[in-house]
This record gives structure tokens, sequence and C-alpha cells, in this order.
């Protein structure tokens, strides 16, 4: 990290006493994993809020429905509770019933090049607090995960879908690949406020804003239980190394943490910092 990312990577004050030079603050939530880590979310959320005071507040809760896809009434719940847009990844297609949400919440995304005939879609606009309009895309890596197209050959067009009054965007990849992630973000460096990875439930230690004015951060983490592997029973895991069978997954259940990160950014759309959290319950 050179010096200049080191300076600019940790919040100025996370209780916002002084934000003359922020324009609006996002609160990024990683991976939710299991009815466990749901139900941890919307336990920690008024938490959240009273520190960080964001918003806007942004989730990928595609493993929220024992670990594969997300059930419609979670999205209910999470947009109840106050979550602005609900953003998704490889596993987003693998429940039918929630296609017909899809379709009609327009606050809910799935990875926009994750299929081509796909039913929803992969950009919001929505009104963060105070009424500035802000812009979430979501796609999916293509480097051992599959997509119907590289998000390299989509997110232009995606960008250039937005309305002139957005000035803030936030770009949620869900890849497995570290160097994709890092590359598409350089890519985007100062045409996008941030680009936040998911997917691979391990939350990286490499936050930091570019020297474009773009936020980053390789992996948000996993909100769900960390006592486990990547948030499955670790005992199924392991039986499938070491007998190669086929077990079904099931979400465990112990060591509960909400991780994500918070973003600043100012009046002209770039972000001013950038800090990463992991918060257990009581």
């Amino acid at each position: 990290m050179c010096i200049r990312d080191r300076a600019r990577s940790s919040l100025r004050d996370p209780r916002r006493i002084d934000d003359s030079h922020v324009s609006i603050r996002i609160i990024a939530i990683g991976d939710v994993v299991g009815g466990v880590g749901l139900r941890a979310l919307l336990e920690q959320l008024p938490r959240l809020r009273e520190e960080f005071d964001p918003d806007l507040v942004v989730v990928n809760a595609e493993n929220a429905a024992s670990g594969v896809g997300t059930s419609p009434r979670q999205v209910d719940d999470l947009l109840s509770a106050g979550v602005d847009v609900v953003t998704g990844g490889n596993h987003t297609l693998h429940r039918r019933e929630l296609y017909p949400t899809l379709v009609n919440e327009p606050r809910l995304l799935r990875p926009d090049n994750i299929a081509r005939t796909a039913p929803g879609r992969g950009t919001a606009e929505v009104s963060a607090r105070g009424g500035t309009r802000v812009g979430i895309v979501n796609v999916l890596g293509s480097i051992f995960i599959q997509a119907a197209a590289s998000p390299f050959l989509v997110i232009d067009d995606l960008l250039e879908g937005f309305g002139p009054d957005v000035r803030h965007v936030l770009v949620d990849i869900h890849a497995e690949a570290t160097s994709e992630k890092i590359a598409l973000a350089r890519y985007l460096d100062g045409r996008v406020t941030a680009v936040v990875g998911t997917h691979t439930h391990v939350q990286t230690a490499d936050a930091r804003v570019f020297s474009g004015g773009t936020g980053f951060v390789t992996d948000l983490g996993m909100t769900g239980p960390h006592d486990s592997v990547i948030g499955v029973r670790s005992q199924i895991v392991i039986e499938r190394f070491l007998k190669a069978n086929s077990g079904r997954f099931e979400p465990a259940e112990d060591e509960v943490l909400v991780q994500g990160a918070v973003i600043d950014a100012d009046e002209s759309g770039h972000a001013t910092a950038i800090q990463t959290f992991s918060k257990a319950l009581d």
C-alpha cells in the first residue's frame, strides 16, 4: 500500500462529529449466510446505524436461504429493516420462488451478467438519506465461476445507464479471483465511488482508496457463523475433502459475526475513506 493510500484508508470519525468533507456514508454488508446470519444482521442493524450513522445500507444476501439463494420473505425482512438495496451472486437464481421478486422489486439485484435471460436487473438507482441519488451495480466474476459474460464487457454500459443526477456509484463484484476484483476496481478508479468484493466469505485486510478516488476492498467478509468452513458445518466439508463425497452443505451456527465496510465519499462522488468492521453478537 502506498503512503497516500494508507493515509486515506481509515475513517476519520465513525460518529461523524466533523463530517464537513463527507457527502455520503455507505455501509456495505458481506454475504449473509443462513438464517443465523440474517437474524444476526437484523439484530445488529440498529447498533450499526447508531455507531456509523449511514446514509445508505447495501447487503449481499445470496446465501441467506440455508446457504443457497435468498427467499422472498428474507428480502422483505431486509427491506423492512431499512436496508436500501439487496445484492446477489452466483446462487441468486437457484430459488425459483424468488423470480417474481427479482422482477417486481427494483431494490433487489442479481448480477447483471449472470445469465442473458435472467429475471431481474443488475443495477439500481436509489435515494440515500438527504435525497442524494446513488447507483448500485451488481456483477459476477468470470474466473472460476460461471458468468454469461466478463464483468469488464458489461460494466461501461451499466454505468452509462445511470441518470445524470447519480454522482455516487457502488459496485458489488461477486467473484472468486482476487485478481479479477482488483483489476475491475483499478479499471473503474475515479469513475465510481467504491468497488467491494463479495463471495469468498473471508474478510480481507486491504481496504484502501485508490489514487483516482475509488474505495476498494477485495472481500467484505461473511455475515454468519465463523466456527465453520466459510459458513458451512466444518465436518461436512472435511468429509468431502477426505472421501470425495457430495454431502449436502448445511450452514453452521456458532461464532456469528456481522462483517462489512463503511465508505465515506465527498460531493464529487469520490471516496475519502473506507474501513472494514467485524461485529460479534452480545
